[in-house]
């Protein structure tokens, strides 16, 4: 068994140290869907953990994210005596390092084969010989989009697509739907999350406009989902634009 009992408060996490040390993970989300018929204790929400329930699961190490996690919890965490370790993801690289070092952490000794393949596939990417310009919303009732300074955004970008927003001083911006719709970009990319944009529910309020529906995990997760992120990604986004 694993020397070190971890408690994720991250799903892109969770699957990582799932995926690396088997046996690490006593507890994690209920948003935590990777891998399928994980078998741990819930905690709540990435909102909303459960603090005493955590507390009570006695993890040597609590993951969380310093854009998930509110600051508040994971003080009451550090209050209770618990190490927890914040990353921060604004970019690809950035996401291959933190990664490492969370695995790390969690007992791993040496970086699994699915993160040596994944870094290995982004460094391979070919420099794209057309860019396109997009806008991608994030959420709706209001309209949120991705700013400034992005995980997401620095995919989209190294497949060939600017995000026009990507200098809005705010990361996640709300800006008003004839506002999205006059940018006129060649592209409109949406996610299945954190809002479930569906071919129902999103392309209608952008009437003319090539939209893309993506998957959010392969999009906005850093974790195993990165070996075919840039695959899964690229082919929506050109069947969009065919």
């Amino acid at each position: 068994m694993p020397d070190v009992r971890v408690v994720s408060l991250v799903p892109s996490l969770t699957e990582a140290v799932a995926a690396s040390v088997p046996g690490a993970l006593v507890g994690a989300t209920d948003w935590c869907t990777h891998p399928a018929g994980l078998g741990v204790a819930r905690i709540g929400g990435t909102k909303n953990p459960k603090v005493e329930r955590i507390v009570r699961l006695a993890p040597d190490l609590v993951l969380a994210n310093e854009e998930e996690n509110r600051e508040p919890d994971l003080a009451a965490l550090r209050e209770a005596g618990l190490e927890v370790l914040v990353t921060e993801v604004r970019n690809v690289p950035q996401a291959f390092s933190e990664l490492e070092r969370v695995v790390t952490a969690c007992g791993a000794a040496v970086p699994p084969r699915w993160l040596e393949e994944a870094r290995d596939t982004w460094s391979r990417l070919p420099e794209p010989t057309t860019r396109k310009t997009a806008v991608v919303p994030v959420w709706r009732r209001p309209w949120m989009v991705l700013g400034q300074d992005t995980f997401a955004g620095d995919v989209l970008a190294r497949l060939g697509v600017d995000n026009l927003y990507a200098t809005h001083p705010e990361r996640y911006p709300r800006i008003p739907l004839p506002e999205l719709r006059a940018a006129a970009p060649d592209l409109v990319v949406l996610p299945d999350e954190p809002y479930r944009f569906t071919a129902d529910d999103g392309p209608e309020a952008f009437e003319g406009a090539r939209c893309a529906l993506v998957s959010g995990r392969h999009l906005t997760w850093y974790g195993p989902s990165l070996t075919r992120a840039s695959q899964v990604i690229a082919e929506a986004l050109r069947a969009a634009l065919r």
